[in-house]
C-alpha cells in the first residue's frame, strides 16, 4: 500500500463550506458557511481539534470563487494557507473545489459556460500543488444540479426535469474532465460525495410506490452518467435533452479512473430517508432509517459494483442528543454490509462543526445554527465526539484495504 492508498476504512471528518447563491428578500444573497461558522478565523485551532480525536482523513476545500477572483485570475492565499495547515496538523485532505456555488462570472451551472472554467481552475490547481491526491472535484454533483435547476432554491433557481437534466449534464461532465486531468498528472483518487436518498413505500401503495421510483430514478440519473449505465425511467429523458456534444464527451470519459481508485460516496444523514405514499402515514425510528439505508446501498451496490463509503453524516434531521445513537447505528450497519462482502471504505462525520440555516437548505440565510457538528457553535466537543474519537482509534490510518476483516464499528 502506498503512503496515499486510501485507508481500507477511513474514519474522517470535513468543513461545511456550501456558497450557493439564494433569492433572500426579493434580493440574490451568497450563501457563505466559512463567514458564519468563523472557520477562516479559526482554522489553526479547528483543525487541531480535528486531529485530536485521531481523525486523519479531512474532507476540505476553500472556495472557487474567492480563489479565481476573475476570469483566469488566482488568489491562492487561503490554499496555501488551508494545505499548510493540513501538512502542520497530520491530517490528509480530500480536495473539494466546487462546493454549490460559481464564482461570480459565471452565470450558473444549466449554462455550461462554467465547464471550461472549472477545468483551467482544477489545471491551474494541480499545478500548484504537487502533493494531493485524493479529490472531490465537484462536491454532491447531483444535488447541485437537483437544488440548482430542479427544485427551484440554488444559483439558476429553475425548477423543472428538463433544466434538472441540462444542469446535470453539464456538472457531471465538469466532474469528469477535472478527474481525468488529475488522473493525467498524477495517480488520484476519484473520493466521491453524493446525497443519497432513501425511498420508503408500502409495497401494496401503488401511489407510493411510483413516487419512490421517479425520486430513485431521478437521483441515479448522476451515477449512471459517471459509471457508464444506462438511466430508467424518468431519467431515460435526459438522453433527449442534453446536448449530445456534452453526452458524447460524458461517454468517452467514463472509465477514465480505475475502479481501484474510485471510492463513490454516500452521503446518508436520517433526513436522507423519504417515507413516501401510506408509509409517511407513520413515524421513523432511528432503525427504520439505517434499515432503509442498508437496503438502498445493496441495491446501489448490485448496480453500480465500485467501492463506496458514507461520504457524510451526522444527527441531521434527529435532535442534537441523538449524534451517538445514530453514529452506533448506522456504524452497526456498515459493519453488516461489510460482513456481506460490499466494500465499505470509510465513514465522514460531516462536519466538525455546527452549520447554518440548513433548516431551510441554505435559503433563509439567517444565522440559524444547525446543531450537527462533532464541536458546537462555541467550538466545545460534543459527546458524540468522543464516540467518533473511539471509532477512529479502532481504524489507524494504514489500514490496508485488503483485509477481508469486517470493519471494527463502535462500541457505546
Amino acid at each position: 500500500m502506498s503512503d496515499m492508498d486510501f485507508p481500507a476504512f477511513a474514519v474522517a471528518c470535513g468543513e461545511e463550506g456550501s456558497d450557493p447563491l439564494v433569492l433572500h428578500e426579493g434580493q440574490v444573497v451568497r450563501v457563505d458557511q466559512y463567514r458564519a461558522s468563523s472557520h477562516l478565523e479559526h482554522l489553526d485551532s479547528d483543525l487541531a481539534d480535528v486531529a485530536g480525536l485521531g481523525v486523519a482523513v479531512w474532507r476540505y476545500g476553500m472556495p472557487w470563487r474567492e480563489t479565481e477572483t476573475a476570469p483566469g485570475v488566482f488568489d491562492w492565499t487561503l490554499w496555501d494557507r488551508a494545505l499548510e495547515a493540513c501538512r502542520r496538523h497530520g491530517l490528509d485532505p480530500v480536495i473539494d473545489l466546487c462546493h454549490f456555488g460559481l464564482p461570480d462570472h459565471y452565470g450558473g451551472f444549466c449554462d455550461g459556460r462554467w465547464v471550461d472554467g472549472f477545468v483551467r481552475y482544477v489545471e491551474t490547481f494541480l499545478a500548484r500543488y504537487a502533493e494531493p491526491r485524493w479529490f472531490t472535484p465537484v462536491n454532491e454533483p447531483g444535488i447541485t444540479a437537483m437544488f440548482s435547476a430542479l427544485l427551484g432554491m440554488w444559483n439558476d433557481r429553475r425548477a423543472t426535469a428538463d433544466d434538472y437534466f441540462v444542469a446535470l449534464g453539464n456538472v457531471v461532465l465538469a466532474n469528469l474532465e477535472a478527474l481525468a486531468r488529475i488522473r493525467s498528472n498524477r495517480d488520484g483518487w476519484w473520493i466521491g460525495s453524493e446525497g443519497f436518498g432513501c425511498e420508503l413505500f408500502d409495497p401494496d401503495d401503488e401511489a407510493g410506490v411510483r413516487a419512490a421510483t421517479r425520486a430513485r430514478d431521478l437521483q441515479q440519473a448522476v451515477w449512471d452518467l459517471h459509471l457508464g449505465v444506462a438511466p430508467g425511467g424518468i431519467a431515460a429523458r435526459l438522453t433527449d435533452v442534453v446536448a449530445g456534444s456534452v453526452q458524447s464527451r460524458i461517454e468517452a470519459l467514463v472509465g477514465v479512473v480505475p475502479p481501484d481508485r474510485i471510492i463513490a460516496g454516500h452521503d446518508i444523514y436520517p433526513v436522507s430517508v423519504t417515507a413516501h405514499g401510506t408509509r409517511a402515514e407513520r413515524p421513523l425510528s432511528i432503525a427504520d432509517r439505517v434499515g432503509a439505508y442498508d437496503a438502498e446501498a445493496s441495491a446501489w451496490y448490485e448496480r453500480y459494483r465500485v467501492p463506496f463509503w458514507v461520504s457524510e453524516t451526522s444527527n441531521l434531521g434527529l435532535p442534537v442528543d441523538q449524534g451517538s445513537e445514530w453514529l452506533a447505528a448506522l456504524t452497526a450497519s456498515l459493519d453488516t454490509l461489510a460482513a456481506r462482502g460490499l466494500p465499505v471504505r470509510g465513514i465522514c462525520w460531516y462536519s466538525r462543526g455546527d452549520q447554518y440555516d440548513w433548516d431551510t437548505a441554505l435559503t433563509v440565510p439567517i444565522g440559524t445554527v444547525t446543531e450537527v457538528g462533532l464541536f458546537d457553535a462555541q467550538r466545545n466537543p460534543r459527546r458524540v465526539a468522543q464516540h467518533y474519537a473511539t471509532l477512529a482509534g479502532r481504524h489507524p490510518r494504514n489500514e490496508r484495504a485488503s483485509s477481508t476483516e469486517p470493519f471494527k464499528g463502535m462500541v457505546t
